[in-house]
């Protein structure tokens, strides 16, 4: 089904098409773009999209959207005043004719993983269009706005943010009828200052809402009852707890083969599902889903069956087998919240547990003390050894027993022969620091290490 036509994309962005044109879906980038695209050539501080317009017409883009249209360039092209706000205007336009169930996630943690439920379980119950990868910020939202497909019943946004404001212009796009906060935790304290501060930025979701709409709020949350709050203040209709208390609760979970046995009562409904993948965040993130598909009336279920079906993500938990060794990677992001719950995946591996943590970043004047104090999940799940690089983490270094010292560098690259050379067939080893510490190296080194 097309999912723009040149008149439907001038009358909502004002611009001009070069030539009538009809698009199937979007892009921003020319390495990924598929034919029928329509190319979006956005301006940012390092690159300038109208660069590339050349490169999306031979990768055969069906249309582009510019602010001028390049020399030489002959295919489609709609002109508008400014890329991203024509971006935004196709957003605006895509929420206003679809009548599908709009689902928002936020949170400190969890955010992707708990989308991508959402995905696999809407998608058991209709035709589901959900935001990719983590696609949560000034452009990634209204990008995967404006791709939102007409006859889409469900969608499901992630929206993320690193100040106040961002997220109260973002969820004025998706208009959601449920906005779901997963968890409020140490994170871009840099920014903040706080967890108070982060708890009022997440809840800048709820002034989004729908007329009639529900927030989602987690129960166990130190902060769950600010966020009751500040929905009452955006005059939210409908809030809902969820969690190990809440209206939405997880009754136990328990190992299931490479994935687990997730039992809850959601809303009042027993749900025995097989989850794909384990660990205690996960359930809670299932149950969150699940209370979400339950207030847009959704077939609780069926959405949970379809869970068998899930994996882990690249970064965020993905799991693989190389050399003998078992290796959770969640290198893709870390915070304290989340650095404790992979520790807490971690305690229930058998064999020798190790960690191998990078800097958690953006942590503020905090820093120091949240680095130093995951040597407490440590000891409390047990973890055999613990390998440390960056200047945040000489401080967890410190705070170590000798016994769980593995090794420590000052950059992963330089970690890395270090923690080749310790490990045995057996060891359970989890990756895990924020983007920038660079862990992803490592777990690249580990996967080649069946192919050296």
């Amino acid at each position: 089904m097309t999912l723009w036509t040149h008149l439907e994309a001038e009358a909502a962005t004002l611009g001009a098409a070069s030539a009538p044109f009809q698009v199937d879906g979007l892009s921003i980038d020319t390495r990924s773009l598929r034919p029928g695209d329509l190319f979006v050539a956005l301006q940012g501080d390092n690159r300038d999209g109208h660069d590339f317009v050349r490169a999306a017409f031979e990768a055969r883009a069906g249309a582009a959207l510019v602010s001028h249209v390049p020399p030489g360039v002959a295919g489609p092209c709609l002109t508008v005043g400014h890329t991203q706000r024509g971006l935004e205007d196709l957003a605006r336009a895509a929420r206003a004719r679809s009548n599908a169930k709009i689902l928002a996630v936020t949170g400190s943690a969890g955010k992707t993983t708990t989308k991508e439920i959402l995905r696999l379980a809407c998608n058991a119950l209709g035709r589901t269009h959900a935001s990719a990868a983590s696609y949560n910020n000034h452009w990634g939202v209204p990008l995967s706005l404006a791709a939102l497909p007409r006859d889409a019943e469900y969608g499901v946004f992630e929206v993320g943010m690193s100040h106040f404001g961002e997220l109260r212009n973002l969820v004025s796009f998706v208009r959601p009828h449920v906005a779901l906060v997963t968890t409020i935790a140490p994170a871009h304290l840099e920014f903040f200052g706080n967890c108070e501060s982060i708890a009022d930025a997440k809840s800048e979701i709820f002034e989004g809402l729908e007329p009639g709409g529900a927030a989602l709020i987690p129960a166990d949350s130190a902060y769950a009852e600010r966020l009751i709050a500040r929905a009452r203040q955006a005059r939210v209709s409908r809030i809902v707890t969820f969690g190990e208390s809440g209206e939405a609760k997880l009754l136990s979970f328990e190992a299931d083969g490479d994935g687990m046995r997730v039992r809850a009562d959601i809303l009042g409904a027993a749900v025995d599902c097989v989850v794909g993948a384990p660990g205690a965040h996960i359930a809670q993130n299932v149950v969150g889903a699940l209370a979400a598909i339950a207030l847009l009336d959704g077939d609780v279920l069926n959405a949970a069956a379809a869970l068998r079906d899930f994996t882990a993500l690249k970064g965020r938990g993905a799991r693989f087998r190389s050399g003998g060794i078992e290796v959770i990677d969640e290198s893709y992001n870390a915070n304290p919240a989340s650095m404790a719950a992979a520790l807490a995946l971690l305690g229930t591996a058998k064999g020798r547990r190790i960690a191998v943590l990078g800097d958690m970043l953006e942590m503020g004047e905090g820093g120091i003390a949240h680095h130093a104090g995951l040597a407490a999940p440590i000891e409390a799940h047990r973890t055999d050894l613990v390998f440390a690089s960056g200047a945040q983490m000489k401080h967890l270094w410190e705070a170590l027993p000798a016994s769980r010292r593995g090794g420590y560098a000052a950059t992963s690259a330089e970690l890395l022969s270090q923690v080749l050379a310790a490990l045995k067939p057996g060891d359970t080893v989890l990756v895990k620091g924020s983007n920038g510490s660079k862990m992803a190296l490592i777990v690249e080194a580990l996967k080649a290490r069946d192919k050296g």
